[in-house]
């Protein structure tokens, strides 16, 4: 049974929209108290919606089911993934900013936001849907699929992106969020890097740099 996004509306009219997706085993709450952490200012107008992944099988957790937003089919080489199952999510996300858009928000109104595996989806749906999105935050994440899609998207509207990673990340080494970062640099991209003493998680500081840049993005 799949669940229907978390919405959270503010207080008055929505202007903005974030759509925030979690990592590989959580769930559609995770990133509620980062919003509250991030202490926006009382009118902020910012929509914030949270989808959660489908319960699968994860071969690499021995087949154990959990939300995931794609099978992690091996290790190496660089993390072999169920590219079907990419593409589904990357259409989910793509699917609720068409709903966005059809409320009358702008492409350049909307943020994706994504944390490990969620941030390498919303990557992925940043750059294949050619929307000259307000910015992109990639979270303790990699870029699986950025090779072949830089390929095929060698143009298109120029993204900001903020990108935040642990030093001490043993389940995505920092390396990986760094050669993503790479990707949309080398091809004009407005990237922003930001990494920090912890590991495979979210500290204080970041969620103060996230507040900064998406303050600044928003105009809030």
């Amino acid at each position: 049974m799949s669940h229907p996004p978390l919405i959270m509306d503010p207080p008055g009219n929505a202007d903005a929209c974030v759509i925030w997706l979690h990592g590989l085993g959580a769930d559609r709450f995770d990133f509620v108290p980062v919003v509250k952490a991030l202490s926006l200012p009382a009118e902020h107008g910012v929509r914030f919606i949270f989808p959660q992944a489908p319960t699968r099988p994860v071969t690499i957790n021995n087949g154990l089911p959990m939300p995931c937003w794609y099978d992690i089919l091996g290790m190496s080489p660089a993390r072999l993934i169920d590219e079907d199952q990419m593409n589904e999510s990357a259409a989910m996300v793509r699917q609720l900013i068409d709903e966005q858009l059809n409320q009358g928000l702008s492409a350049n109104r909307i943020v994706l936001a994504g944390f490990s595996q969620g941030g390498a989806v919303v990557l992925h749906a940043a750059l294949e849907s050619q929307l000259p999105l307000a910015g992109v935050m990639a979270l303790s994440t990699y870029g699986p699929t950025l090779e072949s899609l830089f390929q095929q998207y060698a143009e298109g509207p120029r993204l900001d992106l903020l990108f935040a990673h642990g030093q001490l990340d043993s389940m995505l080494p920092m390396h990986m969020g760094r050669e993503a970062h790479d990707y949309f640099h080398q091809a004009g991209h407005d990237t922003h890097w930001h990494e920090y003493r912890m590991a495979h998680e979210v500290c204080p500081e970041e969620i103060t740099q996230i507040r900064t840049w998406l303050m600044e993005r928003l105009g809030l």
